[in-house]
């Protein structure tokens, strides 16, 4: 698979919807992860990111505006369990704890869970999965979604990495592109380059984003060896 710039690959998108990119540093001394949402609603944009244990939530910037299907926009992206880091696009984050908490595996904790149920778009649940321990480090990503757009058929392709490259890494979105109803992902995650620190990386990947729909980012650098770990969250409100 040839490597993408991911610089380019969010540039020359104006709506990749909301996104997951899991890897390791070129240096290799961290593991990796962002991730992103984006709107096109007032209800949509009206959001933040907020620290909430060893994770994040979000929450309506403005909480007297009306939030649009609260249960879609109002989640947990992120939660830590032992020596796995959860990242999700939707409240399957909780699924994926709740499942690997009973001795479930990320895939089969899934199972019960499907696309959302936005009509006519059918928004993929994209999921992510990484696992830091004894100073090894492998990931997974995941996708449900919609059969073309046919809400009777639940596709479900969930893509493991049995190690990390450094400088390399797998970017997975909702959404090919803007349009009505909106194009789900296809085909498998993205190799992309992982390159800088925690500040840099922030920036590279907060900066290609539409300026007009991107809301809210969140990435994190984990030292494989020590577990500790930095975070960063830009929020588009303020």
């Amino acid at each position: 698979m040839q490597k993408m710039d991911l610089a380019a690959e969010l540039s020359g998108n104006a709506y990749p919807g909301r996104g997951i990119i899991i890897g390791k540093c070129a240096c290799g001394k961290y593991a990796v992860t962002a991730y992103f949402i984006m709107g096109r609603s007032a209800s949509s944009r009206n959001r933040i990111f907020a620290e909430q244990g060893e994770g994040i939530r979000t929450e309506a910037f403005d909480p007297s505006t009306l939030l649009v299907a609260p249960e879609l926009i109002i989640y947990s992206p992120v939660r830590v369990l032992g020596n796995n880091t959860i990242v999700t696009n939707g409240d399957q984050t909780d699924t994926v704890y709740d499942g690997m908490s009973e001795g479930k595996t990320f895939e089969e904790s899934l199972r019960v869970r499907k696309y959302e149920h936005d009509a006519p778009n059918y928004t993929p649940r994209i999921s992510g999965i990484m696992h830091i321990e004894n100073g090894n480090y492998d990931y997974a990503l995941s996708i449900l979604k919609s059969h073309n757009g046919n809400p009777d058929i639940c596709e479900r392709h969930t893509y493991s990495y049995d190690a990390a490259v450094a400088g390399e890494g797998h970017f997975i979105h909702t959404y090919m592109g803007d349009g009505s109803p909106l194009p789900s992902f296809e085909g498998e995650p993205t190799l992309v380059n992982i390159t800088g620190g925690i500040d840099e990386f922030t920036e590279l990947v907060w900066n290609n984003l539409n300026e007009d729909n991107k809301v809210s980012l969140f990435v994190r650098y984990i030292n494989i060896e020590t577990g500790e770990y930095e975070t960063r969250i830009v929020n588009k409100n303020k």
